[in-house]
């Protein structure tokens, strides 16, 4: 295949999958000039990419017949798999040729399984989960962690990644990709738990919450995360960014992912305790709202 000329013309890209992360990346593809082709379970979903000129088809197989290159970005590995092995699901539209890319944060094992799918039919697979959320999504800020078919990566780096994301890495063997999301998503939900934490102790203590974030912000743990969401949590704000439920899906892979290579991570253990605390009262709220949880766990105490 002439890489140059298909990155140059970009005939047709798909889109599976129009959440929260999915909608923003497919409204940058369309900015970007290219002709989309769309699916979603939830149809009403797809309204506005068709106002911006993206086409709804009526299963995924149509999206990956009809496109060059798919790019798929679903919830949870359950959703993963029934979308990717349904009657007219994503891997029934493959054929010789074809380019998946699936963007979700998923177990190494089921990317590795998608990958000996696709590459069955004789189509090419990336997975490329990304690093950010409903924020950097729509403004095409996300961070791509890409590994598997090389040639796909090569042929979407300049085009379908540079219009979603600020920076793509290429890792290596499928899986790598995978492992090192988790690995950053493990991070990031020890970091909320910590901040938890430290709004819960101050305020234990009779100190005033939003000093403690203030002082946060200027010392040598000041991070976008902190900034961005201490205001709002110790106002009792949660708006969804990043649904609790997918990061406390995040950390318990992590987990397994740790048990799986030998690796010691009770801060993560400990984090996945309070996020599944947290699940039942907010599970479709941000991952912020974790607060809620360590504060009823000292109060209980």
């Amino acid at each position: 295949r002439n890489w140059t000329t298909f990155k140059r013309d970009m005939a047709t890209t798909g889109f599976i999958g129009l959440g929260i992360m999915g909608r923003g990346m497919a409204l940058n593809l369309i900015k970007s000039g290219q002709k989309l082709i769309v699916w979603n379970r939830t149809a009403a979903k797809c309204a506005d990419l068709v106002a911006e000129g993206a086409t709804v088809v009526e299963n995924p197989a149509d999206v990956v017949a009809q496109c060059d290159v798919t790019y798929s970005m679903l919830s949870n590995p359950e959703a993963a798999k029934e979308v990717f092995y349904g009657e007219k699901g994503t891997l029934a539209g493959v054929s010789e040729g074809k380019m998946l890319v699936d963007c979700a944060t998923l177990d190494p094992a089921t990317m590795s399984q998608f990958h000996a799918a696709v590459s069955e039919k004789g189509g090419q697979f990336l997975e490329a989960p990304v690093s950010g959320s409903k924020g950097p999504a729509e403004q095409g800020t996300l961070v791509m962690m890409c590994a598997g078919d090389k040639a796909v990566f090569e042929a979407i780096e300049d085009t379908g990644l540079a219009s979603v994301g600020k920076a793509a890495f290429y890792l290596g063997e499928v899986g790598r990709a995978s492992r090192m999301k988790l690995a950053v998503n493990m991070v990031m939900g020890q970091m909320m738990c910590a901040l938890s934490e430290g709004i819960t102790l101050t305020d234990k203590a009779g100190l005033d919450t939003k000093t403690f974030v203030e002082i946060l912000g200027l010392g040598a743990m000041a991070c976008p995360m902190y900034s961005g969401k201490g205001p709002a949590m110790v106002d009792g704000r949660f708006p969804t960014q990043f649904p609790l439920k997918h990061q406390h899906k995040d950390v318990r892979l992590a987990c397994d992912l740790a048990k799986e290579v030998g690796a010691q991570v009770p801060v993560a253990e400990a984090a996945l305790e309070h996020f599944t605390a947290a699940l039942p009262a907010d599970a479709d709220a941000d991952f912020s709202a974790v607060l809620n949880a360590v504060k009823a766990q000292a109060e209980a105490k």
